[in-house]
């Protein structure tokens, strides 16, 4: 899961992103309003932990932003404001929760956690498909699918967007810790192989290919 860090306090910022990489979460970090809104716009986040006051834009601008992008996008508003009007204001705007500073970081990792699972993004149930990315299982019709690594994630990423076409650039983003390392036929690959291990035997179609611009979910779709 990929998790933007809006935060000016550097320190702080640098923290945060250190901390979520050791649970796993793959991070990309801002300092400022401009460039939380590039990086929104170009890549499909499950939550975005932004502070509250930013030297060129108010946090809670940056909520609507996220939330026109993709809905599902969980927001969390991290802010050294402790008063009632301040929580409100974030939550009335869209935010899923609101963090007041100083915080514990076990705390916060176990709200992005418990947000993270409110807001859908784990268990991906559509229709007889069921796709478990905690267990990094898939069941269909009651049988197990043997398809695991970075097929399993490109199926995961595409299935939580499903309303999407994604490019190859934004599920290198997504799903490679160092897409900048790697080709865009790896994404070919990856389709490939749950074409191979998952549609074919089954019969049914979950990836679309959707010609010069990427990769839509599509099931349920009778090969």
């Amino acid at each position: 899961m990929r998790i933007l860090i809006v935060e000016d306090e550097i320190t702080l910022n640098k923290t945060i992103a250190e901390g979520l990489q050791e649970y796993g979460y793959q991070t990309d970090s801002s300092e400022n309003f401009k460039d939380a809104e590039y990086f929104i716009g170009i890549r499909n986040y499950d939550l975005v932990l932004t502070d509250l006051m930013l030297p060129d834009g108010d946090g809670l601008d940056l909520v609507g932003v996220a939330k026109q992008k993709n809905s599902r996008t969980a927001v969390v508003v991290l802010s050294a404001k402790d008063d009632k009007n301040s929580e409100i204001a974030a939550l009335k705007a869209g935010a899923d929760d609101y963090i007041k500073k100083p915080f514990d970081f076990d705390i916060l990792i176990a709200r992005i956690e418990a947000r993270l699972r409110f807001g859908g993004t784990n268990v991906i149930k559509i229709d007889d498909l069921i796709i478990d990315p905690d267990e990094e299982k898939i069941i269909y019709l009651g049988q197990e699918i043997e398809l695991k690594g970075k097929p399993f994630e490109v199926l995961t990423h595409l299935a939580r967007h499903s309303d999407q076409i994604v490019s190859k650039e934004q599920l290198l983003d997504a799903i490679w810790e160092e897409p900048e390392l790697v080709t865009p036929n790896v994404i070919e690959v990856a389709i490939n192989q749950i074409r191979q291990k998952m549609d074919k035997p089954l019969n049914i179609s979950t990836i679309e290919t959707v010609r010069r611009r990427g990769y839509r979910f599509c099931f349920p779709k009778k090969a």
